[in-house]
C-alpha cells in the first residue's frame, strides 16, 4: 500500500468508478428520462447503493491514495494501519452495491401494466422463469415506457462497478496488513537496512564473509628457536 505509484493509479480508478456509480444511481430516479412522483420509483432505488455504497464510501479510500498518504506510512505501523480500515470501509460500501443491485436485477422494476396501477410484475418470478432471460415479457411494463431496459442497464453497471471496486479496496487491504505484519513496506527512496539482504542473499552471504574474515585475529608469525 505504500508503492506510491500503484496507489495513485489505483486511486484513481476508484475514483472514476465511485462518480460513475454515483451518476447511475441518479439516473435511477428518472425512469426512462422522466420525472415521476417518488411512490412511482423503484423501493431498492431509495437504498443508495451507488451514492452510498459504491460512491461516498469508496471515495474516501479513493482520494486518500491519490494523496499519496503511503509516503509517511513506513515509519510506524499505527500510521499504516489508518489506510487499511479506509480499504476496508471501500470493501464494505462496494459489496453493499453488489447485494442492492443483484436485488434489484432479480426483482425487476416498479412499472404500470395497464391497470393504471404501480406494481412488481416481476418480482415473483422465480430464478427458473426470470424475466432477464425472457425478453419478450418485457412488454408487460407500459409505463414508463422502455423501463426494464432503462432498470437492467442502470443496476448491471453498478453490480459490474461494485464488483471491481471490491476487488481494488480488497488488495489494498490484504497490501495492507502485509506491509504490516510482514513490514514489507519501503518507503520510495529510502529503502530499510535489510531490503537489500531480503531481495538479494548473495549480498547478504558476501557481507557476512567480510565481516568474519576482517574480525578474524590473524595468524601469529612462527618463533625460529
Amino acid at each position: 500500500m505504500c508503492s506510491e505509484t500503484g496507489s495513485r493509479y489505483t486511486g484513481l480508478l476508484l475514483l472514476a468508478l465511485a462518480i460513475a456509480a454515483i451518476i447511475a444511481n441518479l439516473l435511477l430516479y428518472f425512469p426512462s428520462g422522466q420525472v415521476l412522483e417518488p411512490a412511482k420509483i423503484t423501493d431498492l432505488v431509495w437504498f443508495f447503493h451507488g451514492f452510498l455504497g459504491a460512491g461516498l464510501l469508496v471515495m474516501v479510500p479513493a482520494l486518500m491514495l491519490l494523496r499519496g498518504s503511503g509516503e509517511d506510512c513506513c515509519g510506524h505501523r499505527c500510521g499504516m494501519l489508518f489506510p487499511v480500515l479506509l480499504a476496508i470501509q471501500g470493501t464494505v460500501g462496494a459489496v453493499y452495491c453488489v447485494v442492492i443491485s443483484s436485488l434489484g436485477l432479480l426483482s425487476g422494476p416498479l412499472c404500470d401494466t395497464g391497470s393504471g396501477n404501480y406494481t412488481y410484475p416481476f418480482r415473483n418470478y422465480s430464478l427458473e422463469n426470470s424475466y432477464l432471460l425472457n425478453q419478450p415479457t418485457w412488454v408487460t411494463c407500459q409505463e414508463p415506457e422502455h423501463i426494464v431496459l432503462w432498470n437492467v442497464v442502470l443496476f448491471s453497471i453498478l453490480l459490474g462497478i461494485g464488483v471491481v471496486e471490491a476487488v481494488l479496496c480488497l488488495s489494498q487491504v490484504v497490501s495492507g496488513l502485509c506491509d504490516i505484519f510482514c513490514g514489507t513496506c519501503v518507503r520510495k527512496g529510502q529503502p530499510s537496512s535489510s531490503a537489500p539482504y531480503r531481495r538479494y542473499p548473495e549480498q547478504l552471504a558476501k557481507v557476512l564473509c567480510r565481516k568474519v574474515i576482517c574480525r578474524a585475529p590473524a595468524p601469529e608469525p612462527s618463533r625460529e628457536e
